[in-house]
């Protein structure tokens, strides 16, 4: 079987991996536990900043050392469907901290650091959940702009961007907190979820500090969005699968050049998705080859060799 696949063919993955940036203050951390029954791994204390309405559901890891990260990930985890990462850069901290105790990181040290930090990130992946890493707001000059990153040291910072799905920079308009996932002038991004280039968040305290509105703004504005599409995509190809059976099995039925040729006159009316016509060609034509037959453009009909 070839590994070569059309559209129609992929397997596509349904979890999504995100990192949430921006100023102090913001509301990252309660934005970022927005997503489907998540598990907060807090590296930055920052637990204590959440109002407790938005902490009732979320289960908690408390990380004072990175065995504390590393041991965790190896649990049962299946209750959860989101990993929360507190923040990324604290994360790097640990890692320093556990590659170099008691003393500051060397030239040498900086391979076996990131090669942490990736596997890492690499063996969050494979749990099959939702990511989101938290991340401070750090600034990047080019010529005379100054654009808005997430704090991270550049060569992690590169790596990881490149596995993220979406990058989102959450700033205040006024009272209302806005994310914006599209790269600008002022802020990086990413968005390869095909979301809303900027979208408010929704205001879910009161000036009191009371809940008026659960904390699902991830799940449903980011998360049901993405799933919908998929869901469509999975529809087309079982709709592509179904169509493509169809034509297989009236392809085994041609057994001469009249049978070929009806074939062909009938191609048209198969309930053709994506590429299914293109590959009804192709079977074809696999097929009068085994058989013999040559086309005549003259006539344009399958004739049998002389």
């Amino acid at each position: 079987m070839s590994l070569i696949k059309k559209s129609t063919e992929l397997n596509i993955q349904t979890n999504i991996k995100m990192m949430v940036y921006g100023q102090a203050g913001m509301g990252k951390s309660t934005y970022a536990l927005s997503a489907p029954k998540p598990l907060l791994l807090d590296f930055d204390n920052g637990v204590k900043r959440i109002n407790n309405a938005h902490l009732r559901d979320v289960d908690t890891v408390q990380v004072t050392c990175w065995n504390d990260a590393l041991t965790v990930i190896k649990e049962d985890l299946r209750a959860y469907e989101t990993i929360v990462v507190d923040t990324i850069g604290k994360m790097m901290d640990y890692i320093i901290s556990f590659k170099c105790p008691n003393r500051a990181p060397q030239l040498k040290d900086w391979n076996g650091i990131n090669n942490e930090f990736s596997t890492f990130v690499r063996d969050l992946s494979m749990l099959n959940k939702h990511i989101i890493f938290v991340a401070h707001r750090d600034t990047r000059k080019e010529g005379d702009d100054t654009v808005f990153i997430p704090a991270l040291r550049e060569k992690s910072y590169n790596s990881i961007v490149t596995e993220l799905d979406l990058l989102g920079y959450i700033e205040a308009k006024g009272r209302i907190r806005n994310i914006t996932f599209d790269p600008t002038s002022r802020n990086d991004g990413k968005n390869t979820c095909n979301l809303p280039p900027s979208m408010d968040i929704p205001t879910i305290l009161d000036n009191n500090g009371n809940p008026v509105a659960n904390n699902t703004a991830i799940q449903d504005s980011v998360i049901n969005p993405y799933l919908a599409r998929l869901r469509d995509k999975q529809n087309e190809i079982v709709a592509y699968n179904k169509v493509i059976q169809e034509i297989k099995e009236e392809i085994e039925l041609i057994t001469d050049e009249a049978s070929a040729n009806d074939f062909v006159s009938r191609i048209d009316a198969f309930d053709h998705v994506g590429s299914s016509k293109a590959m009804a060609a192709q079977l074809l034509n696999a097929k009068v080859k085994q058989l013999g037959l040559k086309y005549n453009k003259e006539i344009k009909k399958y004739e049998a060799a002389a």
